[in-house]
């Protein structure tokens, strides 16, 4: 799974987002992936679309979600790509 940030929705993302309420993040030990359920599907998800929407609680801003992926990752300037993902989350209606 790929996101441009030319291709995302125009709505910004929350400034807290949360995951929808009728998914649950997942993760698949069969298929060594985290998948997003749904009641009428699965999503898989690659590692950096999973770890941004682990964080998708309603707890931390995306500035919090950028930071620390930044630490865990120790690399710098991933707020675009983040902010893609998550418009394109809001978009497919993954976040409330």
């Amino acid at each position: 799974m790929h996101f441009d940030a030319a291709s995302s929705a125009l709505e910004p993302p929350p400034t807290l987002p949360r995951l929808a309420r009728h998914l649950r993040l997942q993760y698949e030990s069969a298929q060594t992936r985290w998948v997003l359920r749904a009641p009428d599907g699965t999503v898989q998800l690659n590692d950096s679309a999973a770890e941004i929407l682990r964080r998708c609680d309603g707890r931390h801003t995306v500035a919090d979600i950028v930071g620390e992926l930044e630490a865990l990752f120790d690399t710098q300037g991933i707020a675009p790509q983040v902010q893609a993902l998550l418009a394109e989350g809001l978009r497919r209606g993954w976040l409330d």
